[in-house]
């Protein structure tokens, strides 16, 4: 009696740990993987924050995987260590903003036919790397509305270009330009450089934070 009650105690414990390494094996990655906005998105609060409280831990694991100050290019140069090393089953690109921003501030963007290139390159390598994409076009650079901000005009080619990758390579894509110029239109009557959904006309406050992750939630759902 005591070697059956042995025996099935054995049994029940192989079952737990067989179930439990099921749910484990289920559980979905998803990185996050972008420039300044991503990286303050992890914190409590931003958007990547907000979208993991929002899954069921058991089963999605979120990772942040932004660097203040990258463009394209540098997205490309680390994707190996932060991105395919980790084997995601979904990565979520948010770049562009740096691109054409730092055209202005340091003088160092990136030329649109050269964005492309390496827009493409980090989705070749991560779709062979065996994980699903996600593009986002890049939201402001100013919250002024009817495209009277600095870069306006440049922001919408890059935006222009990121829709034109996602509709060659079947991606879906979350089109945060769009959807931010929308809101600023509606709800920004004074006309204010700042402060609708940025802290500072790039980066996000507590209002964009929320609004990205509600409209990012469906996609990696």
């Amino acid at each position: 009696m005591k070697k059956l009650v042995q025996t099935m105690t054995f049994l029940a414990a192989g079952c737990l740990l067989i179930t439990f390494m099921a749910m484990k094996a289920k559980s979905k990655k998803i990185i996050f993987f972008g420039d300044s906005i991503t990286e303050q998105g992890v914190k409590p609060g931003g958007y990547v924050d907000l979208i993991g409280k929002a899954l069921i831990p058991s089963d999605y694991e979120v990772v942040g995987a932004g660097v203040s100050g990258n463009k394209v290019y540098d997205l490309y140069l680390r994707l190996e260590d932060d991105v395919l090393t980790k084997k995601p089953d979904l990565v979520v690109i948010y770049i562009g903003v740096n691109d054409v921003w730092h055209k202005q501030t340091s003088h160092t963007g990136t030329d649109l036919n050269k964005f492309v290139k390496f827009y493409q390159a980090l989705i070749n390598k991560i779709q062979a790397n065996g994980a699903k994409v996600v593009v986002c076009t890049p939201a402001v650079i100013g919250e002024k509305k009817n495209g009277v901000n600095e870069m306006d005009a440049e922001l919408n080619k890059f935006c222009t270009a990121i829709r034109e990758l996602a509709t060659k390579n079947n991606l879906p894509l979350c089109d945060l330009r769009k959807l931010f110029t929308d809101y600023d239109l509606q709800n920004n009557s004074e006309d204010l450089q700042k402060g609708i959904l940025t802290t500072d006309g790039v980066h996000l406050n507590e209002k964009g934070n929320k609004t990205l992750a509600e409209t990012l939630l469906p996609f990696v759902k």
